[in-house]
This record gives structure tokens, sequence and C-alpha cells, in this order.
């Protein structure tokens, strides 16, 4: 099967998209490690109890919101549950429904993580932007389709 030119545009941006993430991802576990205690996915579970109604999600929404299995989640709940951020409650309406219940101090560990988070998604986010815009503006040039502007012998600018 024949390579095409497309195929491999969309080849080099899922490469730089991942990488992206990966950079976002250590970027922010950093951050919320250091200065919270929290690993990125607790912190996730945490956002996703606090924007839930009434702080609690089933366990099985809580792992398809953070795209984990059932027993990766099962022990990310553990951790939360031994540091008082969460706790396990029965579903009333079936008993072999469990709820991961976020607590005060879980609600206000999220509260000031969130900030740090932000700011750190975001100078990524921006970084990454500007970064494809300089490569987007010295792709076009190579090709030809864009001016690059050069200082003339004057101290003004000229065409290229």
């Amino acid at each position: 099967m024949a390579t095409t030119l497309q195929g491999q545009a969309d080849v080099r941006l899922w490469n730089q998209v991942i990488a992206l993430h990966a950079r976002v991802e250590s970027r922010l576990g950093t951050v919320l490690q250091r200065q919270h205690g929290l690993g990125l996915s607790e912190y996730r579970a945490l956002a996703l109890l606090a924007e839930a109604p009434d702080g609690e999600l089933r366990m099985q929404d809580l792992a398809t919101g953070l795209g984990l299995n059932q027993s990766s989640v099962t022990r990310l709940v553990g951790r939360l549950n031994d540091a008082g951020f969460t706790y396990r409650d029965l579903c009333p309406d079936d008993k072999r429904g469990v709820y991961t219940v976020i607590t005060d101090a879980g609600r206000e560990r999220y509260r000031q993580a969130r900030p740090g988070y932000e700011e750190v998604l975001t100078a990524t986010l921006d970084e990454a932007e500007e970064a494809a815009g300089l490569l987007g503006a010295a792709r076009r040039a190579a090709a030809g389709e864009g001016a690059v502007e050069a200082p003339s012998p004057d101290g003004g600018h000229r065409e290229a």
C-alpha cells in the first residue's frame, strides 16, 4: 500500500499531538506532586468528583471519566480514601453499586491545586501554540507561500 502525502502529514501531526500531550502531562504532574502532593490522576479524580452532582460518582463512571480500567480506579480511590479526600458509599438503589464521594478535605485540596494546574496548562499550551505558529510561518516561507521581510541597507524593510 502506497503512503500518501496526506497520510504522512497526518502521522506527523499525530506525533506532535502525542508529544504535546506528554509534555503537558509531565509538567502538570510535576507541579501537582511538588506543590500539593497529588498525582495527576488523583487531581483529575478530585476534579471530576468536585464538579459532579452531590460530589459523588459511581466507580464505573469515575473510571470512564478518567480513562482508567476498574482495577486502576479502585487503587486510585484507595489512595484518595487513605488521604481523607474521598470515601466509598453504597448505592441506595443498587446494593452492588459503589459511589466515591469527595470529602471537604478533598474539595479543599482540589481548590488549592486548581489554579496551579490551570496556570501550567495554559502556559504549556501557549508555548505549543507559539511554536506551531513559528513553525507554520517557517514552512510557508520555505515553500515560497509567504513573503518574508528582510532589512534593507537603509534600516527599513524590503520584500525578500
